[in-house]
Order: structure tokens, then sequence, then C-alpha cells
């Protein structure tokens, strides 16, 4: 497919560049390392995120309040991220600041300073954080769900354990950094108002070439159950899910519009049998996570300890049901999804992820390829989809 107004291009020093031209003069700008939680082992588990955290700190010429006046100060704002298999120094700044969000993405990524002062500082703050998403019952329940899926390290929270990060040392940042953080991993992703050329320019004189061999993982799957308890909470939170298929793996839009019909929005499925008609629960959602080689959905209730039995049946009803799905319901499933997808690249952030989420897939492409995607997926497969095997994981209140 070819599209207009982007470009993408594989430097010499490695380095992949993609760019969506756009004319609002607002930019989003990232510079992102193919390496994330999914490739840790146990030993290491959370030392991604924690980079993040400490790269983000304060680079080798700038501390982090300089980081933060140099954007906020203009109007922008900045962050990072770190996912299964990326992680991420974004900001978005009106584009006559431009060479700025390039500056100071490409900084954050190539010139960390892991000040052993910062570092001390920053396993307290990741701790923390772990520490928080384990006091939230839904967090709590969301990232043990997981455990249900794979097998450990792939299937532990990406942040690692409060154990596992106090046991990380600067000496293993350091060796990470050195052995994974090299330019052919790298991707700088612009959206907005700039020149591809200039981008290229930058990329090509700031970027040193440096090859790293290519890493692997491997996700061993599962499918268990677990009800666990706690004292302190009122609500049972109740996930469920099941294994999909990974980002290259074209049947992947099948699950879109699965997704789209029983547990995206007010309208779906499961929102109407679990809370519009029965009123078991507040809080009905799902959604899809895939990466290389792992896919999952999974489909989140707020509800008593007393009902999760009948809504896992609910949920599994509607399963078996879809082979009695009208293809009126399948067309306005693709409408939604189409629609859906028209109404995010609006953004210029959520463009700017997209590209690197179907580029750590593959292709970059693929996000112009939705809408032909989605209209691919036929309703004979829909109405043959089978759930032979799921996984749950509930959290509930302990009396």
């Amino acid at each position: 497919m070819s599209v207009d107004n982007f470009y993408k291009k594989k430097l010499k020093n490695g380095l992949t560049v993609l760019f969506e031209e756009r004319k609002l003069p607002i930019i989003s700008t990232s510079a992102s390392i193919k390496f994330g939680a999914q490739y840790e082992s146990l030993r290491l588990k959370g030392i991604a995120h924690l980079m993040e955290h400490l790269m983000f700190k304060q680079s080798k010429t700038r501390t982090s309040e300089e980081l933060a006046k140099e954007v906020e100060k203009k109007g922008g704002v900045l962050n990072a991220f770190t996912d299964e298999g990326l992680t991420c120094y974004w900001n978005k700044l009106p584009s006559k600041y431009f060479s700025t969000g390039l500056d100071i993405s490409s900084d954050l990524i190539l010139n960390p300073k892991f000040d052993p002062v910062d570092f001390e500082k920053e396993k307290k703050v990741v701790i923390e954080e772990i520490k928080m998403y384990n006091d939230s019952p839904r967090m709590y329940a969301t990232e043990k769900f997981k455990e249900m899926l794979y097998k450990k390290p792939f299937g532990d929270f990406i942040a690692g354990s409060v154990e596992s990060v106090s046991k990380l040392s600067l000496n293993q940042v350091h060796e990470i950094y050195n052995n994974y953080y090299a330019t052919n991993k790298m991707i700088l992703c612009c959206v907005g108002k700039g020149n591809f050329k200039d981008i290229c320019e930058f990329g090509k004189k700031i970027f040193p070439a440096r090859i790293q061999k290519k890493v692997d993982y491997n996700p061993i799957k599962l499918n268990s159950e677990k009800i666990e308890k706690r004292k302190g909470v009122d609500q049972a939170n109740f996930i469920f899910g099941y294994h999909t298929v990974p980002l290259f793996d074209k049947r992947r839009y099948l699950h879109d519009v699965i997704g789209a019909y029983l547990w995206d929005g007010m309208s779906s499925r499961f929102f109407n049998e679990i809370r519009e008609k029965r009123g078991l629960a507040y809080a009905v959602k799902g959604g899809v996570e895939m990466g290389i080689k792992h896919g999952y959905a999974m489909i989140y209730v707020g509800t008593v300890a007393e009902k999760i039995k009948l809504i896992k049946e609910l949920i599994l009803k509607e399963f078996r049901a879809l082979k009695n799905m009208e293809k009126k319901d399948f067309d306005e499933a693709k409408e939604q999804l189409i629609g859906q997808h028209e109404i995010g690249v609006e953004d210029s952030n959520d463009v700017m992820l997209s590209l690197l989420n179907e580029e750590l897939g593959g292709n970059a492409l693929e996000h112009y390829n939705y809408e032909e995607r989605i209209g691919k997926v036929q309703f004979k497969e829909l109405k043959e989809f089978k759930l032979k095997r799921y996984s749950s994981f509930a959290l509930i209140p302990e009396k």
C-alpha cells in the first residue's frame, strides 16, 4: 500500500525512521528501542521498566528539571513507557519546536547518565509504583491474570516485583544497555508538521551505527484459573480471557471483530447481558493485547463474589452463541471498529503509538491497512470460532 503522507526509511546506521506528515502545527516525536519486559529473565524482571525511569531521570547533558522545562515551557508534554517489546521516550510540541523534540527524545535514549544516586532513588520509586498496583484490586487482578495465561518470567508484571527490583544492580543496567540499546533496534517516529529529509539527516548525524544481534523470547502458554481472597476489599474483581494470535498474524483482526461485538462499549453483548439486564456489575470492559509471539483477549467485570460463577457462565454462553450471530450485527461490529480507527487517527500521539506497534509486528504500513483488514474478515470465520480454552482470575473479599 502506498500512503502519500507516510514515509519510512532504514538508515545506513541501522536506525528506522517513520514519519506521517500533517498540516496542523503540532508534532509528536519518539525515540524507541525494541527492548522490553518480554526479553527479561526471572532474575532481571523489571529492569527494562527501571531503566526507563532512570533514563528519563536525566541524561549526560540535561537534568530532569531541564528536560521537563525545555518541553513544558514551550507548551509541550513529555513522557516514557515500557511495554513487552518496546521502551519509548516521547514528547508532543508545537511544530515550531520540532528540533527540540527530536533532540530531547534522542538525548534520553542515547545519553543516559545512570547516576548511582538516581539509581537507588528510582528503585524506591518503582517499588512504590509496584505497591500502588498491588494495592489497587483491579490493577492487581489484571496483572495476576497474565500469570494464568503464561509461565514466568513472561507471565510476570512488566514492572517486576518488589523482590526482583530490590535485587537489581547498576552494573546489570549498564550491561543491558550495552547489549541491547543498539541503533538497528531503534525507531525514530514523528507524526505532525515536519520534514522527512530533516528527520533522516538528524538520525544520520546523531545516532551512532551499532548493530545488535537478534534477540528472542519464548512465552510458554498456560490455561489456568484462580480465586484469591483479600481483606479490606468490597468488590470481586473478575478477569476472563483467552489466547489469540500474535501481531503479524492476519487472523488478529477476527479477534477485534469478536471484541467489538462481545465486550467493546455499552452496546456490547457482555455489557447488556451482565449489567443492563441483570445488574450484576458496574464495570464490564475488555481488550486485546498482542506482541511478536503472543496475544490474548481479556474481559474485566467488577461484581460480587457470589455472582462470579454466573458471570462466567454468561460469558461462555455468549461465546457459544457466536455461531448464531446475525449478519447485521457482524457488519455493525466491523463498522464500529473502522469508525473508532478513523476517530483515533485525529490524535498524533495515538497514530505515533500505532505506527510503532505495527512496526514492532513487522511493518508500520499496517496502520493504514486497518480498514481493509477488517473488511476482509469473513462472517463465516466468526460463526465458526470456538472458544476451546480459557483462563480466569478473581480477587474477592475475605470475610
